[in-house]
């Protein structure tokens, strides 16, 4: 769910149409930042369905790859050469932002499991959501917090290029020791349901930009309520497991999200990338691809280790919101 024709993208000048009166904000922005505001609200709805009627849902599993394909298509779509080769253009950065990413939540995500003692489908639940690409919302937080737009789409961009690669790796290295991984599948699962759509959408953007430009409005609202169906389904799959182990779920969450968050603006802070630069990592770091996560986790692993991305994706949307609303009102 990247911002197009953005004011902080390096190509806003040249993107954004000429007849938005100075000071107002895209229509496809407009719309981006309705879509992040309801979203929240959106996925605690989904939640609270699935987990109160989860019968309704019995059988729904297998269609959450394919719900996700059509996230990652759409985010296929909002991207443009200009986000590309933004990477060119600040290498150091980005690289800076990829290895923040990979390195802070997955090893958050040991660090919870281990300390909290969690039993090994959570665990490997958890850690898994840490090895995860950037989160689909990520670029809207970053533009609502008044932050680098332009790294934030770089980073969550090529994150979610190299997951296949990192994502499997990394989590047979960590979460090994808690369940058996195929890496393999894992690869294999990663280029059917996100880099294979992801490029699919870019092609259709290449290829039919105008056509695209006008549903522009609709792709966050297509992207949202399609990751609250993943939820939905997630939640209704592990509802069993959500009454009987929602503490601690809910306690490795909260601190899985929340340190990443704060260590990702540190990290920011500590490389002097400056104030819009470091809000931007906060959120390239600490809002994780749970859908991803979830669709691998129920694949590889079981419901139960699913339950972790589940509320992941609840929660990082709810403080992802409101620490980007704390941020945009500080100088």
């Amino acid at each position: 769910m990247s911002i197009e024709q953005n004011s902080q993208h390096p190509d806003a000048q040249r993107e954004q149409p000429a007849a938005a009166p100075p000071g107002e904000l895209p229509a496809s922005d407009r719309a981006a930042r309705r879509a992040v505001t309801v979203f929240p609200l959106l996925v605690v709805a989904a939640g609270a369905v699935g987990l109160l009627w989860p019968a309704h849902f019995t059988g729904w599993a297998p269609a959450v790859p394919w719900l996700l394909g059509v996230v990652m298509f759409t985010m296929g779509l909002t991207l443009t050469p200009p986000d590309f080769t933004a990477v060119a253009r600040r290498p150091w950065a980005v690289g800076l932002g990829l290895v923040a990413h990979y390195v802070i939540m997955p090893g958050l995500g040991w660090l919870i499991a281990t300390v909290l003692d969690l039993p090994p489908q959570l665990a490997a639940g958890v850690i898994l959501v840490g090895c995860a690409p950037s989160g689909t919302a990520s670029n809207v937080v970053t533009f609502l917090a008044r932050g680098d737009v332009a790294l934030s789409v770089s980073v969550a961009t090529v994150s979610t290029v190299l997951a296949p690669l990192i994502t499997p790796a990394l989590t047979l290295l960590l979460a090994g020791q808690f369940l058996a991984v195929d890496a393999g599948g894992m690869v294999t699962d990663i280029l059917k349901t996100v880099l294979l759509p992801v490029v699919a959408g870019l092609l259709v953007r290449l290829l039919a930009g105008r056509f695209v430009d006008r549903l522009l409005r609709a792709l966050p609202w297509l992207s949202a309520a399609t990751v609250a169906v993943i939820v939905l389904v997630v939640v209704s799959g592990s509802a069993p497991a959500i009454k009987a182990a929602a503490v601690p779920v809910l306690l490795a969450v909260v601190l899985h999200n929340g340190l990443g968050l704060a260590l990702g603006h540190a990290a920011g802070r500590l490389a002097r990338l400056g104030g819009p630069a470091s809000r931007a990592m906060a959120f390239e770091v600490g809002m994780q691809n749970s859908g991803l996560a979830a669709s691998l986790a129920t694949a590889h692993f079981s419901p139960a280790a699913a339950l972790p991305a589940a509320v992941f994706s609840v929660w990082h949307n709810v403080s992802g919101a409101v620490v980007a609303a704390w941020m945009a009102r500080r100088r």
